[in-house]
């Protein structure tokens, strides 16, 4: 028996270019199968597609090697950060503060 196909989008962002693909995948496919079969490792083979952290609607998905998608899903492959979010902001303060000291 042949399983029903379901439509969802995987997106990814690199820093000089984006892509949204619509894909029709097997219901009961995980996360991870449907990024794979999007191909999108292909337009971007710098990915490590088996390592890469995922989520749907923006919120990251825990295990996405057992998470079961549904229709209308939008799986999202994020970029690992450059930079602790908390350390820059801690610096930019600080610098702020020290200029400030500098001016009074």
């Amino acid at each position: 028996m042949v399983k029903p196909v379901i439509e969802i989008e995987v997106v990814y962002a690199a820093v000089d270019r984006q892509v949204l693909r619509s894909v029709s995948v097997a219901e009961g496919a995980t996360v991870r199968a449907a990024v794979v079969a999007s191909g999108i490792g292909v337009k971007f083979p710098e990915l490590d597609l088996a390592q890469c952290p995922l989520g749907i609607f923006g919120k990251v998905v825990a295990d996405p090697d057992s998470q079961v998608i549904r229709a209308g899903d939008r799986i999202e492959i994020y970029r690992p950060l450059l930079a602790d979010p908390k350390e820059v902001r801690r610096l930019r303060a600080a610098k702020a503060a020290e200029a400030k000291a500098r001016n009074l």
